[in-house]
Parts: structure tokens; sequence; C-alpha cells
């Protein structure tokens, strides 16, 4: 592997680690419907505020979320909608897990 390929990995894992977390997750999943402010993120996630800022931070960084002020509130909303798709194949990597579960007890 060369230094380009292991700097593009390295990249790849920063998205993946910053989408990694249950809050950020959540955080996600509640912005595919659209723009929210940080007060309503922290509601839906049942977190404090400063919480929830800090954890969007790390998604802005990531390039995952953007940001823009409307007068004191800051909103956000998904840059990359395509993460998504993401949490979609994780979500069928645990049926599947579940499904091999379930065969595993029913030999028993």
């Amino acid at each position: 592997m060369n230094a380009d390929q292991k700097k593009l990995y390295q990249l790849k894992a920063e998205v993946i680690t910053a989408a990694g977390h249950p809050i950020r997750l959540a955080i996600i999943d509640f912005l595919k419907d659209g723009e929210q402010c940080v007060c309503d993120i922290a509601k839906h996630v049942d977190a404090q505020r400063s919480n929830v800022s800090r954890h969007l931070a790390v998604l802005l960084k990531a390039g995952i979320v953007e940001q823009r002020k409307d007068g004191l509130k800051a909103m956000y909303t998904l840059k990359t909608t395509c993460i998504l798709n993401f949490t979609k194949c994780v979500e069928s990597v645990l049926r599947e897990r579940v499904r091999e579960a379930g065969i595993i007890l029913r030999s028993l």
C-alpha cells in the first residue's frame, strides 16, 4: 500500500469514527428529516446542549453536517446525506447477525 492509499484509509476512518458514537448516530438519524436547531437535537437525543454541541462539532469537522446561524440559534443539517446509506448498511449487518444467531440457537 502506498502513502496516498494509507492517507485515504486514514481519512475514511476519521469519518467513520466521527459517526461512530450512539449520540452522533442519533443526531444523524434525526437530521435525516431536515434542518434542526441544537435545542431540538438536544431534546431528541435527551442530552445537554453543551454535550450535543461537542458532538455536532465532531460531525462538522468530519464533513457530515453543516451549520448556519439563524439569529442566536445554530441550525444543523446533513451535508452528506449518503451517510444514511452507511447507517442502513449497519442495520443490515445487525439483522444478519440476529438471523445467524437464531439459526445457531435453533440448532441447539
